[in-house]
């Protein structure tokens, strides 16, 4: 008897990321973390502003994984409200706002803002692939949980 599309076979298998991508997006995300610890760790100037950046950043990555969530939580259908959304999307945005203006407004030289703005964004980068890499293994160990106990439900008739 063939198997629609909708009806996972005996034979279905699972999509998952590869090893070699996993650990990319891994190194790349702990490479992000240290860069930009690093800037900020080695930032001349006052300490107001280092504790400022820092705030910063740890904002956007936080708001970046939270956004990241919704979005996918919300991909086929909306199951948060309207006043949810607003939080989300409101805090990514002012955390990126932000930031931004704290890293604009420092009295540092053009090459320590560029080195902080880029290392921000690489970070912000990584983040939304860590999300949904982590996710996609979240849901491939659902659906294999599902097709193991579908197979045993069938094997038991």
């Amino acid at each position: 008897m063939p198997s629609d599309a909708h009806t996972p076979s005996s034979s279905s298998v699972v999509r998952r990321d590869t090893r070699a991508w996993r650990a990319q997006v891994w190194i790349s995300f702990g490479l992000a973390v240290t860069l930009c610890a690093t800037g900020l760790a080695w930032l001349p100037g006052q300490d107001l502003d280092r504790a400022f950046m820092v705030m910063g950043y740890l904002f956007c990555l936080t708001s970046a994984f939270g956004l990241s969530k919704f979005i996918r939580d919300n991909d086929r259908r909306s199951s948060d409200t309207p006043g949810w959304r607003f939080v989300v999307w409101g805090g990514f945005f002012l955390a990126m706002a932000l930031t931004g203006w704290g890293l604009w407004r420092m009295d540092v030289q053009p090459v320590w803002k560029a080195y902080l703005a880029v290392s921000w964004l690489f970070l912000i980068s990584s983040v939304f692939t860590l999300a949904k890499t982590l996710r996609d293994a979240h849901e491939a160990d659902v659906m294999e949980a599902r097709l193991q106990g579908r197979r045993e439900a069938r094997d038991e008739a």
